[in-house]
């Protein structure tokens, strides 16, 4: 079935009713009474010359309050972040008191909304209600309360901006999402009150589209942030285009600090004047001096946005990804560009022990791909113009500064039919659409059809919404979402199955000089885009506990050649239990790995820094990861004397079947500053086993059988012939 013609069954089926003599066309409702129809941003690519045009719903320019007067709306999602007693709570309460102590100004206010937590470190906030609150001159006052809602329905949104637009206008107007983000695909906000029900970015939209029939907002807001987790997406920017005129986000997961609002409203009450770019700047440079004072530098990101130059990116960034779509069709160009765009920045940890969210650096993408399109250098210089300004730390030195989705591993059709709804172009949705089709089809991509997305050929934004009659309010219909779709092909793939794309001239074994190897054929090379090891420890009972993973392995990309370099050591406790260690980052001076561990009984990961000049190893703290709903931890949680760390460990049978997972025995930190000391040293003298991990060009994994081998005290391996 055509594309389209699901978006008409879904989105605006006409029924066609006689009334007397005369015929009259009614919109189709759904099952709540509410009309579905199209509405806001439009944008269409033509397939024949990929040329692609932009409406968007128009907004005056009539400024809502007196000059120089600002309004800070925060969306306030407390979430666990502010009901945690342990691992860092009380940070919703911490930024309030921020906000209390900016500088008094009758020209600035902070205008709150506070929901979606279970339990409130400051005494004057009810969870049972949706507290509202301002904070002007110093002092936080109640302004009043409404009946307890989902911060992650769009209605609570509207609610509030057209509450806080009518009571408290300004001439210039911001709004701050506040909480755990988790990228395009998961979104914002997740209210813990309500099964973990989060803000996605077409929700978000719906939300602001509501403003703008309903007569409140008679100018853009001066900027959309995202006090959240990597929420600095070109999905977020294009949808924000329409409403606002800057955007601030991170691409990286916030350390747990988040923004300075101290800072921010010292700034307001000293520049009142300021626009979004200028005050931008300032949110930028305090978040990350506040993230290097507690000791998180270096993984910050944070961008400002302009959002004026943001149709002109999406343009270029379509012809980018027509030629990009078009040269992938031979498999040797695919296999060249899947490992370049595996090597780009990526954020939220994506590794086996913290999750995937599957977000990738834009600019990365761009500049890896620009061997096989002249549109590349007008992609990279838009996007260039659109990030006006930006700030990262060490492990992020080439963040440009707005992400966007790349399926590194795809958990389900549902996130390739979330990811339709947003995409910025026809041809990289083709792209990303066709990975997945290829890891069910084992690589066979000749039957994956794009033509699909068009009719006509015209693709379409996929603008479906539903119309609350007595409201006028807007609500984003995620019918189509909900039933995959076209991506339903996606939920034949077998999670955790062997990769039949990796083939071999040499299977691995043993050659004479006594090295684990194997030697790839034209295929398996074709289709290689990554090669690492894995280290099993084994059990008394037959099982076999992970060790982790490591890039100690010889790889020549020119052969096909690889064989082990395993040179014996492996990070450890101070009591010597190993660690085991999953690698999130390789850069040129160090390694961060994250380890699976008990935290004083709770499941966390250890991240770790290991330095290649001399070896040495920092711990940074612990971090959540990215949770079943697609919410990114945001604290790293700092170590403290007394606290007890248990190693965790993957376990697998003989056979390689999962089993539950193993833990080691309690080590309790005894460092006045809480910062246990990772040994990097020989493994215990004894046997072990080594297993190769290939993955293919989709994502998908094929694991070589375990082979055994020896580790002499004084640290030399040698490998078992069987």
């Amino acid at each position: 079935m055509k594309r389209k013609l699901l978006i008409h069954v879904l989105i605006i089926a006409l029924l066609i009713t006689l009334c007397g003599c005369g015929e009259e066309v009614v919109e189709e409702t759904n099952k709540d009474g509410l009309r579905k129809t199209t509405a806001g941003l439009n944008i269409e690519v033509d397939e024949s010359s990929g040329s692609m045009s932009i409406e968007r719903p128009k907004i005056g320019n009539t400024p809502m309050g007196d000059k120089d007067t600002w309004t800070v709306f925060v969306y306030l999602c407390g979430s666990d972040l502010e009901s945690r007693i342990f691992f860092g709570g009380g940070m919703a309460t911490d930024d309030i008191e921020e906000m209390c102590k900016a500088s008094a100004s009758d020209n600035v206010r902070f205008v709150i909304e506070t929901g979606g937590c279970s339990f409130w470190h400051d005494d004057n906030i009810d969870s049972d209600v949706l507290g509202r609150f301002v904070v002007e001159n110093g002092k936080l006052k109640s302004a009043g309360e409404a009946k307890q809602a989902s911060m992650g329905k769009t209605s609570t949104l509207t609610k509030f901006l057209k509450w806080g637009i009518k009571n408290y206008p300004a001439e210039k107007m911001g709004v701050v999402f506040w909480d755990h983000g988790g990228g395009s695909l998961s979104g914002v906000c997740f209210d813990e009150l309500e099964d973990e029900d989060s803000l996605g970015l077409r929700e978000i939209d719906a939300a602001f589209l509501s403003l703008i029939e309903s007569g409140e907002l008679t100018d853009k807001f001066e900027f959309i942030g995202f006090d959240a987790c990597l929420m600095g997406t070109v999905e977020a920017a294009n949808i924000l285009a329409s409403y606002s005129d800057y955007m601030y986000g991170s691409e990286e997961s916030e350390p747990g600090s988040g923004w300075d609002y101290k800072a921010i409203g010292n700034y307001l009450a000293k520049h009142p004047e300021a626009d979004g770019a200028a005050l931008g700047k300032e949110v930028c440079d305090s978040f990350q001096k506040q993230c290097e004072k507690s000791g998180d530098g270096k993984i910050v990101t944070m961008s400002v946005i302009d959002l004026s130059k943001m149709d002109p990116l999406l343009k270029k960034f379509n012809s980018f990804s027509q030629q990009i779509y078009q040269k992938s069709e031979d498999k040797d160009v695919l296999s060249a560009m899947v490992r370049n765009i595996n090597s780009v920045d990526n954020f939220g940890g994506n590794n086996k022990a913290d999750g995937y969210t599957n977000m990738v650096d834009l600019g990365g993408i761009i500049s890896s791909c620009k061997k096989w399109s002249d549109k590349a250098e007008a992609a990279g210089s838009a996007l260039d113009e659109t990030v006006i300004y930006k700030v990262s730390g060490a492990d992020h030195k080439k963040a440009t500064g707005l992400s966007t989705y790349y399926p590194l591993r795809i958990e389900g059709s549902k996130e390739l039919s979330i990811f339709e709804s947003v995409c910025i172009s026809p041809y990289y949705m083709s792209f990303v659409g066709r990975q997945g089709y290829g890891s069910v089809h084992g690589g066979n991509t000749e039957d994956y059809d794009d033509e699909e997305f068009y009719d006509g050929g015209i693709w379409e934004w996929l603008n479906s919404f539903l119309f609350d009659d007595e409201t006028g309010e807007y609500e984003y219909d995620d019918e189509y979402e909900d039933e995959g779709g076209f991506w339903d092909f996606f939920d034949d793939h077998e999670d955790g199955a062997e990769s039949e794309l990796i083939t071999f001239e040499e299977e691995p074994g043993m050659n004479s000089a006594g090295e684990y190897c194997f030697t790839l054929d034209d295929e398996g090379y074709c289709n290689t885009c990554d090669v690492m090891a894995l280290v099993y420890n084994e059990l008394e009972d037959g099982s076999y506990i992970e060790l982790g993973e490591t890039y100690d392995v010889n790889v020549d990309w020119d052969t096909g050649y690889v064989s082990d370099n395993f040179d014996g050591y492996w990070l450890s406790l101070p009591d010597g239990q190993n660690l085991a260690t999953y690698i999130v980052d390789v850069t040129d001076d160090y390694v961060i790995y994250t380890s699976p561990i008990l935290l004083n009984g709770e499941e966390i990961n250890l991240r770790m820094r290991q330095y290649f000049d001399d070896g040495s190893v920092k711990v940074e703290g612990a971090w959540e990861g990215i949770d079943e709903y697609g919410a990114s931890g945001r604290d790293i949680v700092k170590l403290r004397k007394g606290d007890k760390i248990t190693p965790v460990y993957y376990c697998i049978d003989e056979d390689g079947e999962d089993l539950d997972e193993y833990e080691g025995e309690a080590y309790t930190i005894t460092s006045e500053k809480g910062k246990p000391k990772i040994d990097y040293d020989y493994l215990y003298a004894g046997d072990y086993s080594y297993a190769f991990c290939i993955t293919d060009i989709y994502g998908d994994e094929y694991v070589t059988d375990l082979v055994g081998f020896h580790l002499s005290k004084n640290g030399e391996v040698s490998f078992y012939e069987d």
